[in-house]
């Protein structure tokens, strides 16, 4: 692991604090790093503290500067982040939200001026946060104005399969979003839901499990969502099961 991913895991942490104690009190506050052993320490490297607490002005602002430090074993009243550039585990992939129904028809509703500011706020890497991930749903959720889906009712041939529905709101989002964020966001999909006659309980909303007879015509709905949204230039990264 290298020194800039030890310094986000350390801003990560903090961020965990209880919400009260005071990050800005201590200027020379120093992060512990173990001095009896013979990794290389990354004394005199500089992290910054970001901070969100509930019920203060603080959203993702900037409360201090604390450097690393090899010190001997601190107290147990000492806050304290204990770094291992030696040791690494899973690969961080990015950060990302949801685009849904719900998200996408608002957007849609912004002025332009706020609907640019929105999009540079989230994806852009320069200028914003710099989203790398995005989930977006196949057919409705509980995030979508009614239960709908890519078929009608009763096609288990998939004949009359369309991502129609989509192309008002969620895939104008989503292309707006890939394009602020440089051509590259990594796209996953999931279902809330199988379609209504294709399950137990006949009903999108209520739980029931899919139907043995359904699962070659469901399996083949997951692979038209991703050719179809392929066309459209969306390839998807990844898949989630209903």
């Amino acid at each position: 692991m290298n020194s800039k991913i030890a310094v986000l895991f350390f801003c990560i942490a903090l961020l965990s604090c209880k919400r009260g104690q005071n990050l800005n009190s201590t200027p020379e506050k120093k992060v512990n790093m173990s001095s009896n052993t013979s990794i290389p320490l990354m004394s005199g490297k500089e992290a910054t503290i970001y901070t969100t607490a509930s019920d203060t002005d603080l959203r993702l602002t900037q409360t201090g500067k604390v450097l690393f430090q090899a010190v001997k074993q601190p107290l147990e009243n000492e806050v304290s982040v204990f770094v291992n550039p030696s040791k690494s585990f899973q690969t961080f992939i990015g950060i990302g939200g949801a685009i849904t129904d719900a998200s996408a028809e608002v957007f849609a509703e912004l002025p332009p001026e706020k609907q640019e500011e929105f999009l540079t706020a989230y994806y852009d890497k320069e200028k914003g946060i710099g989203y790398s991930l995005c989930r977006t749903t196949i057919h409705s959720c509980d995030f979508s104005s009614g239960s709908y889906t890519y078929i009608e009712e009763g096609d288990k041939d998939l004949k009359t399969f369309s991502i129609e529905h989509d192309r008002a709101y969620k895939i104008p989002l989503i292309k707006k979003a890939i394009e602020v964020a440089g051509g590259k966001l990594l796209l996953y999909a999931s279902p809330w839901s199988p379609p209504a006659f294709m399950k137990d309980n006949n009903n999108m909303l209520k739980g029931g499990k899919l139907l043995p007879a359904y699962f070659d015509a469901w399996a083949l709905y997951y692979s038209k969502f991703i050719k179809a949204y392929e066309e459209e230039g969306m390839p998807i990264w990844g898949m989630g099961a209903a």
